[in-house]
């Protein structure tokens, strides 16, 4: 029976003058969404408010699950709208409306009714009041409960009434795009998908480098790499993916530098690289999945060491984040089965067996003067032939 879903946001109703930028940036967001879903639809805003209406059949699921994939929206209303032909035709509408999604009528309910439009002959009381009377009368065996209703009646007062029941919660956060770029470092594994979606959720938009390091690692260890990317981009909109040969860096390291030294050593010269395709791609910053203390290469030390390379901000959004913790949201967003292949990426296959955990940056960078001879013209060759891919959600 639903035609029409009513979204609801939050933090962007408190953005003043600038929040239509922020009303259009989830707009766009949302018809990327729904790309995912089978029909076609048409996205609005009226009155302070964001309305998806169905223009031809549509599976319901779909709709609910895209939408539920879009940061800045905290709800999802299927809702019937209905011409304001006066009050006896608004309780006919509300009396059917009732019919029709709830047939079991063993429940309490209460009437919620606002007026937008404040030259309505009734005001929200008078509203309440009336609308339960007529329901009461229509269905003897509904109850009213006003503190805990089972069921909240919700009436509109717009250009159309909206009538609706059912609140299904959002994602929340930001659209997409409103709070500028970002470059993520994504590897193979768990953390730093749910850190790209993290920083999305703030509206930051994500563009990914990856480290391939054939033959040690395979074409699969790669394929999954892309298929993460493809799950974040249903989040976070289509993402470019810069894939970055490291072998020959990660073996002139090996030979040159201490073993206890190489993941900090390579760590470095990462985002070195990744810095320069965010410089490229206009992005305010770098992010990666680290968190305090959860590997040798993320104590406070060496993510200092690491950071001394940077020009760029590093954000990290797990900082402080359990594994546990991370688990459950890579769980919640579909990524966890992929993350868990077991397709080696190169950060694991030159580990040292005893790596320094507080690396000093003074012994690092003389460390770094080892490399002097080649590792410049090995690092503009990996840029030069590094892949870029567009990887996008799929459609429905």
């Amino acid at each position: 029976m639903y035609k029409s879903f009513l979204i609801k946001y939050a933090e962007i109703a408190i953005k003043g003058k600038n929040r239509y930028l922020f009303e259009d940036a989830l707009v766009g967001q949302i018809k990327y969404a729904l790309r995912a879903a089978e029909g076609e639809f048409a996205v609005r805003r009226l009155q302070g408010r964001i309305y998806v209406d169905a223009l031809s059949d549509y599976d319901y699921d779909e709709v609910i699950e895209a939408l539920s994939r879009v940061f800045g929206i905290v709800g999802i209303c299927p809702v019937v709208l209905a011409e304001d032909e006066g009050f006896d035709k608004l309780a006919e509408d509300v009396i059917a409306y009732m019919d029709s999604v709830y047939p079991d009528k063993r429940m309490t309910f209460k009437v919620n009714a606002r007026r937008a439009r404040k030259n309505y002959p009734m005001n929200s009381m008078e509203l309440n009041a009336a609308l339960g009377e007529k329901i009461l009368d229509a269905f003897p065996e509904i109850k009213v409960d006003v503190h805990h209703p089972s069921v909240l009646l919700c009436v509109e007062i717009r250009e159309k009434i909206n009538i609706y029941s059912t609140e299904i919660k959002g994602p929340g956060g930001m659209p997409v795009g409103t709070n500028g770029r970002a470059m993520l470092l994504l590897s193979g594994g768990i953390d730093s998908p749910v850190a790209g979606y993290m920083i999305a959720k703030r509206g930051v938009a994500i563009d990914a480098t990856y480290f391939h390091a054939p033959p040690y690692t395979s074409e699969r260890a790669k394929q999954k790499v892309v298929d993460l990317a493809k799950i974040l981009s249903a989040y976070a909109g289509p993402v470019r993916l810069h894939v970055v040969n490291f072998t020959e860096i990660q073996l002139y390291i090996y030979e040159k530098c201490p073993h206890e030294e190489l993941t900090i050593l390579m760590r470095r010269y990462m985002m070195r690289i990744a810095e320069h395709f965010a410089g490229e791609n206009k992005c305010l910053g770098l992010v990666t999945g680290e968190s305090i203390g959860q590997v040798a290469s993320q104590t406070m030390q060496s993510l200092a060491a690491t950071d001394a390379v940077c020009r760029m901000p590093v954000y990290r959004p797990l900082i402080g984040f359990d594994k546990s913790e991370i688990i459950e949201i890579s769980e919640k967003i579909g990524a966890y089965e992929t993350s868990i292949q077991p397709f080696e990426d190169c950060c694991t296959i030159f580990v040292a067996k005893h790596p320094v955990t507080k690396p000093n940056l003074n012994v690092i960078e003389r460390s770094e003067q080892r490399l002097c001879e080649k590792i410049d013209r090995l690092v503009q060759t990996a840029v030069e032939t590094a892949e870029h891919i567009r990887v996008a959600a799929e459609e429905g």
